[in-house]
């Protein structure tokens, strides 16, 4: 769907906030985003974008407009709740009209997913069935084609009703062809109000969803979701990234944030980047896309070989 944009700028739209969001921008009219001048900043002090074109000097400046006080970050949840309810359930509809993404985007997931596995869930170390959430699942289309191929139970949550029934009906349909893969529960709930059931998870999903979340609230989710995390247990972020700071969709209501931000944010969770991939094979005139492994411990280092001068080195005989 193309948003109201200004100038020479255009945003497309797909899922966020829990449907499948492909937020845009065309990146040879992207603006370079300044800062502050003369000292040390970090990336809530950039300055961002809305698809009005209006400029905003810091992430709180934007976020003190329109979530600074509870009725208005009800009526921001309430707001992309409802432009995602104006959409049709298909794959055209919740991917913004680039239905055509569809095919790298699962490709270049589960790419990333079976290397994931193969290093923390070894096949042949494993003595209980993978489960895994799909968090903002839309109409099921990252568990249909991905997620219930390689897990053995799969959750959906999703706070738009009739994406969910979709889901629902769908895999009905033709996707659980046995017991041993299968979808198991359907949550209709939005994404900062929901806390899972305590060590049920190896795998969170979390997919073109997390930019309807304020800062506060993604904190929030993330040090809640943890507790569902089975040992060893991961997420997984798959988002569009801006070129810096962030851009604000002021039709759904999401923020597209840049690396650096969403790094700050990972640190504010206790989240260790574990593994990141380069989604591969979209459109130019759609934003970048990352993939983030996050897990609560930090990543063992490789031990240092010693240098060879250090080996080397002659020693006093005593």
């Amino acid at each position: 769907m193309l948003s109201h944009w200004v100038s020479s700028y255009s945003l497309f739209s797909g899922r966020t906030g829990s449907k499948e969001f492909t937020a845009s921008a065309t990146h040879s009219h992207f603006p370079s985003l300044s800062f502050f001048p003369n000292r040390k900043i970090n990336c809530m002090d950039a300055t961002g974008l809305d698809s009005y074109g209006r400029e905003f000097k810091t992430a709180d400046e934007m976020w003190r407009e329109h979530a600074g006080d509870p009725s208005k970050k009800t009526q921001w949840y309430r707001d992309g709740v409802s432009y995602w309810e104006g959409v049709n359930p298909t794959m055209d509809g919740v991917l913004g009209g680039f239905a055509n993404v569809n095919e790298p985007d699962i490709s270049c997931s589960e790419d990333f997913l079976k290397i994931l596995l193969s290093e923390r869930f070894p096949a042949d170390a494993r003595h209980q069935p993978l489960v895994v959430l799909d968090c903002g699942s839309g109409i099921g289309r990252v568990t249909k084609n991905l997620l219930i191929r390689y897990f053995n139970e799969v959750d959906l949550l999703e706070p738009v009703s009739q994406f969910l029934e979709t889901a629902r009906q769908t895999l009905a349909l033709g996707c659980q062809t046995n017991a041993v893969h299968k979808a198991v529960n359907f949550y209709c709930v939005p994404l900062q109000d929901f806390t899972p059931d305590a060590g049920r998870y190896d795998v969170i999903w979390i997919q073109w969803c997390i930019g309807h979340l304020t800062d506060e609230d993604f904190v929030s989710f993330f040090n809640r979701a943890k507790v569902g995390l089975k040992p060893g247990g991961f997420f997984v972020l798959k988002e569009n990234i801006a070129r810096s700071g962030f851009v604000l969709d002021n039709e759904d209501r999401s923020v597209t944030r840049s690396d650096t931000y969403f790094k700050e944010l990972f640190s504010q969770c206790g989240l260790h980047v574990y593994r990141l991939k380069d989604q591969k094979g979209f459109p130019e005139e759609l934003f970048a896309v990352k993939m983030y492994a996050l897990t609560t411990d930090a990543p063992k280092r490789a031990l240092r070989a010693k240098s060879k001068r250090s080996i080397n080195r002659p020693r006093t005989i005593m």
